[in-house]
C-alpha cells in the first residue's frame, strides 16, 4: 500500500563544471537503489537508504573524482535533497517526524528527523578513522548538510558508541532510512493536513 495512495516521485537533473547527476526519487518504492558515482562506498551507503527506508531511489552521479570526491558526494547530496523536497509537495498528512536507533555489532548509531522546513544538521559523529581505503568518511557530513540545506528537513545524527569506521556508517545510514520512511508515513488521523500549528510546513 502506497503511504499516502498515490505515488510521491521527483526526478531531477544538475549539471555544473565539476558534476553532472540525476537523481529519480519514489517515496513509496518497495526499497529498490540503482546507484553509480564511481564512489562505490558512497553507493553502498545510498542503497542502505534505499532498502532500508523502502524507497525507489535512482542516483547517476559524473563528477570531477581525479581532483576530489567533495564535489560529487556534496553534490549528490544537493539533488537528493531537492528530490526529496520535491516528491513530499505540500508535505499534507505526513507524520513529519521521525526516529530510529539502528545497531550494527559494536556500533548504535540514532538519528531524529523532522521535516520541518527549517534547515539544521546536527552531526555528533566522532570516527576512530576517517578513511576507507582512499575515502573521506568526513566527506558524509557535508552531504548531510547539502541534504538537509536543500531538503528542508531538521536532522540529528548522533553515533552513540562504536570502533569500526565502516559499521559506524552503515549504522548511520541505516537509521537515517528508517527514520526518514517514519517521517514521509501518512497519518490518517491528520485527514490530509499539515502537521503544525501554522498551517503549513
Amino acid at each position: 500500500m502506497k503511504k499516502n495512495g498515490a505515488p510521491r516521485y521527483a526526478s531531477l537533473h544538475r549539471a555544473t563544471k565539476e558534476t553532472d547527476i540525476r537523481v529519480e526519487w519514489n517515496l513509496d518504492g518497495s526499497g529498490q537503489g540503482t546507484i553509480e558515482t564511481s564512489i562505490r562506498f558512497f553507493d553502498h551507503m545510498l542503497e542502505l537508504l534505499a532498502k532500508h527506508g523502502f524507497f525507489d531511489v535512482t542516483v547517476m552521479a559524473k563528477g570531477d573524482i581525479d581532483i576530489d570526491e567533495h564535489h560529487t558526494v556534496e553534490d549528490v547530496g544537493i539533488v537528493m535533497g531537492k528530490a526529496l523536497h520535491q516528491a513530499l509537495g505540500e508535505k499534507a498528512g505526513i507524520k513529519r517526524f521521525g526516529f530510529a536507533s539502528a545497531p550494527l555489532d559494536e556500533t548504535l548509531a540514532q538519528v531524529t528527523v523532522d521535516l520541518s522546513g527549517r534547515p539544521f544538521l546536527v552531526y555528533n559523529v566522532n570516527l576512530p578513522d576517517r578513511k576507507i581505503k582512499s575515502f573521506d568518511l568526513g566527506l558524509f557530513e557535508d552531504f548531510f548538510q547539502a541534504f538537509v540545506t536543500h531538503g528542508g528537513l531538521n536532522l540529528h545524527v548522533n553515533l552513540m558508541y562504536g570502533r569500526n569506521p565502516h559499521h559506524i556508517m552503515e549504522a548511520i545510514f541505516k537509521a537515517f532510512a528508517k527514520a526518514l520512511d517514519q517521517a514521509t508515513m501518512v497519518e490518517e488521523r491528520l485527514a490530509g493536513k499539515v502537521l503544525s500549528t501554522k498551517g503549513m510546513l
